[in-house]
């Protein structure tokens, strides 16, 4: 607040002494009173208005800096209302306490608006578990007929049910994901990792929609880190499916590797698909985005989730889940020419081989 401000808000109090000074040496003019007297009380007149302005705008200026100091050092701003400094100042005291009434009311707000996201974070989570037991079973039922079946037709048919089963059963495991990724030191585990079963599993859990969509991969992994064993394979599963999403007429060969660098292990997921166009490659860790290639094939009939419509809560997720398990995730792509995924698990979370 620069004193020209401070004396702009006060103009008309500057103004109503303009007019008592002239009416002042009206009124001495007017009695006979010497001119030389008469501004010289005027002088004196100006000289304590100018004092007083100094001193007023030094005051407001402090109090209001240490305001600002208190909400810049705060991660909690809307609890300003209780940290402002005091005041001797009516005004002030009045602002202050018409301030903690508001705030009371916004966290009061929140509070209600947390408890709302809670009971529905529960309720998905519990419906996410009911729905995986059918889930499950349908599994089991297509496993045992496909064996039990000779005709090619019938085999056909259920395996078409079991890719759709995988299909519910992939978007289930995202609803889940989704629920719990704010809150994942809830639900996470930290133990020694061997990312090279880590991948295999992963791998075969999604072999019917790998082979479905003509993806082959290939592996050369080797380290182990301290990270959540689970986590992870849910962030593997979304590369590989987006993989097999974008793959290139005739298959995709998706090759994934480690490599431990002095800042600790590197595991990259790279492909040979259609690659990711320059201008979408910044957004593509963004909240529903989908770029020019989702859009592109979001119309195209949904076989398994590697052909299904792009949702851009895949990527959005594994890089919100990496962020809370503290690993680095960027993307390299050129349109054409395939896309790599690399995940750095730093150097405190990876093991030594002795």
């Amino acid at each position: 607040m620069s004193i020209r401000d401070y004396m702009q808000d006060h103009i008309l109090l500057y103004l109503l002494h303009a007019v008592l000074m002239l009416l002042l040496l009206g009124f001495l003019y007017a009695t006979g009173y010497p001119w030389a007297n008469g501004m010289l009380i005027l002088i004196c007149w100006l000289l304590a208005l100018a004092a007083w302005t100094v001193y007023t705008w030094a005051d407001r200026r402090r109090y209001f800096r240490e305001a600002a100091k208190i909400l810049e050092q705060t991660d909690q701003r809307f609890l300003l209302g209780e940290l402002l400094p005091p005041s001797p100042r009516l005004e002030d005291r009045i602002w202050r306490d018409m301030i903690r009434r508001s705030n009371q009311s916004v966290i009061e707000r929140i509070r209600s608006i947390e408890r709302e996201r809670q009971d529905y974070r529960e309720f998905v989570e519990n419906w996410v578990h009911e729905i995986k037991a059918p889930v499950t079973a349908v599994s089991l039922i297509c496993e045992n007929m496909t064996d039990a079946l000779t005709e090619p037709r019938a085999k056909q048919a259920v395996l078409r049910i079991a890719l759709e089963n995988d299909r519910i059963a992939g978007c289930v495991d995202l609803a889940l994901y989704y629920a719990r990724s704010d809150e994942v030191y809830k639900d996470y585990r930290i133990s020694e990792t061997d990312l090279e079963e880590v991948v295999a599993e992963t791998v075969i859990k999604n072999r019917r929609d790998l082979i479905l969509n003509g993806v082959s991969v290939e592996t050369d992994v080797k380290e182990t880190v301290y990270t959540d064993e689970k986590w992870i394979s849910f962030i593997l599963t979304q590369l590989l499916l987006n993989s097999a999403k974008y793959g290139k007429e005739g298959g995709v060969c998706v090759r994934i590797r480690t490599e431990r660098t002095a800042h600790g292990v590197l595991l990259f997921v790279q492909d040979d698909g259609i690659g990711i166009p320059a201008e979408d490659l910044p957004r593509i860790f963004e909240k529903g985005f989908t770029g020019s290639n989702g859009r592109g094939r979001s119309a195209a009939p949904a076989v398994s989730r590697g052909g299904g419509r792009a949702t851009g809560m895949g990527l959005y997720l594994c890089k919100k889940l990496c962020g809370k398990l503290g690993i680095g995730i960027t993307a390299e792509s050129e349109a054409g020419c395939g896309t790599t995924v690399i995940l750095e698990f730093p150097v405190s979370t990876y093991l030594t081989n002795l």
